[in-house]
């Protein structure tokens, strides 16, 4: 029997997580995990009881707003937030853990991160945020690509 890493199976349910996901975009998933146990997790979406994307259209698309850009003009929270908000919601620590994302953090998310006290970040996809990983890696976060091999 050929059992995944555990990076793999943590990855592996990011992207089921990421099938929640209202966004029109992209779909995140995130989990925040420590010592192999997931603590908390999170899909990109409106907040809760609001309208969603899929339903009301895309702020971003009306206003052209390309990728990586102008995170703040959007109705959705990224997966990364909700992890934390959801955790913090439940009342469960995450200091220390990892988190594990189907895509790199943005800048916000980063800087959410970073106050959480998350100690290392494996990601599968880029975003087109270079001054996030400068922020992680300043911040001593050991910021990972996800390799399944």
């Amino acid at each position: 029997m050929n059992r995944p890493s555990w990076d793999s199976y943590f990855m592996e349910i990011t992207r089921v997580v990421a099938t929640r996901s209202t966004c029109m975009r992209r779909q995140v998933g995130a989990l925040l995990v420590r010592d192999k146990r997931i603590l908390s997790s999170g899909y990109n979406g409106s907040p809760r009881g609001l309208g969603h994307c899929f339903d009301l259209g895309c702020l971003r698309e009306e206003m052209g707003i390309p990728s990586g850009q102008r995170q703040e003009l959007c109705r959705g929270l990224h997966a990364e937030q909700n992890a934390i908000v959801h955790a913090a919601y439940h009342g469960i620590n995450i200091a220390g853990s990892t988190l594990y994302v189907t895509h790199q953090p943005c800048i916000t998310c980063a800087k959410m991160l970073i106050n959480a006290g998350i100690v290392k970040v494996i990601f599968a996809g880029d975003y087109p945020d270079q001054i996030s990983a400068d922020l992680l890696a300043q911040a001593g976060i050991d910021l990972q690509p996800f390799s399944s091999l």
